[in-house]
Formats: C-alpha cells, sequence, structure tokens
C-alpha cells in the first residue's frame, strides 16, 4: 500500500510530491504477489553495500520493468535518501525486499516458477547464451565477493559479462544494467 508524503502542516512535500514509498513487504507477501505474476522479473542483489550501487540498481531495475529487487536483511545498505536520489525515483516504483534467508527465498521462486540465473566472473556461460523470456530472476553479488557459493548453487544458470578490455569485472551496478537490458532485449 502506497502512501504520500506531507510536510507536518499537511501540506504536499515539494520534492516528495510524486513520491510513492511501498509499505515494507515481507518475504510471505513478496512470494504471493510473485506468483500473481505473469511473467516475474526479479533483481537479486546479494548484499549490496554501497548506497550509491543500489540506487543506480533501482533505477535500472525500474527503467527495465523489474517487478521486485530482493536481497538479504543482513550486511546489506537499506534505502536511504542517499539511495532514493541516486535512483531518481526507481526507489518509489520497485519494491525492495530484504529478506532474513536468501537462500530459502530463493527456493521458493524456484517452487512458484522462476528461473534463476546468477552473475560471476570466472563463468564459463556467456549472458547472451542463456534464455531470459518468462519467470526470471538475476542474480547479483556483493561489490566485494560476487555472488556467494551458497546462493550460486541455487542458480539454474550461472552466467558472466564478456569482457574485452583489461579489466576483469564491471561494477555491480553496471554490470546489473547490462543483465537486465539483456533480459529486456529478450523478452521483447
Amino acid at each position: 500500500m502506497a502512501k504520500r508524503h506531507y510536510t507536518k502542516d499537511g501540506r504536499p512535500n515539494a520534492h516528495a510530491a510524486d513520491r510513492v514509498q511501498y509499505e515494507p513487504m515481507d518475504e510471505k507477501q513478496f512470494l504471493a504477489a510473485l506468483r500473481e505474476k505473469a511473467d516475474p522479473f526479479v533483481l537479486v542483489i546479494d548484499g549490496v553495500q554501497d548506497p550509491h550501487n543500489l540506487g543506480a540498481c533501482l533505477r535500472s531495475a525500474d527503467a527495465a520493468g523489474v517487478d521486485f529487487v530482493v536481497a538479504p536483511q543482513k550486511h546489506t545498505v537499506g534505502v536511504t535518501e542517499t539511495v532514493r536520489r541516486i535512483a531518481c525515483g526507481g526507489a518509489d516504483h520497485v519494491p525492495y525486499i530484504q529478506v532474513q534467508n536468501l537462500n530459502r527465498t530463493l527456493e521458493k521462486m524456484k517452487e512458484a516458477g522462476v528461473w534463476i540465473v546468477g552473475t560471476g566472473d570466472a563463468e564459463s556461460q556467456l549472458l547472451y547464451e542463456v534464455d531470459m523470456k518468462g519467470p526470471l530472476a538475476i542474480v547479483l553479488g556483493r561489490e566485494d565477493f560476487g555472488v556467494r557459493r551458497s546462493i550460486a548453487d541455487k542458480c539454474d544458470f550461472l552466467v558472466k559479462i564478456p569482457m574485452n578490455g583489461h579489466v576483469d569485472c564491471l561494477n555491480l551496478s553496471v554490470a546489473a544494467g547490462v543483465c537486465l537490458f539483456e533480459a529486456v532485449r529478450q523478452r521483447s
């Protein structure tokens, strides 16, 4: 359920007049909402810690038409004012769900028919080789360690973004944008 932001005297806040903030969703509510979607599109971030990265991920998720962004409760940044500012509205339009046990949530998503595509730097299959049509969750890892092994084990596919230059990986939010929009391309 959404609520509008107002100043103390009841007038709409000029800076937040168009902002809609969703009530937090727990795992049970999220899974129920997930099952209601025909072809859910989910971004899972395994422990983002930088508010700028989370904001950029939420911005890209909104632009790509993602239905939900899911992250673990521990060792993950929440939606702060910095996140909102960087998200440019994305934090107000894409529900951000922090779950207690990400492994369990991924299992329940799979039971609901969602295909899980995890990312990493050392995987052999390229992002562009995986079918991303239908119910889909894309999993990206923390800025420093990537996707944890226990989370990678829950994925149906593990992929990498081809790197042709001298750097061996992309920033988390940049990688999220690349992956999300490859899915958008395939789903269009």
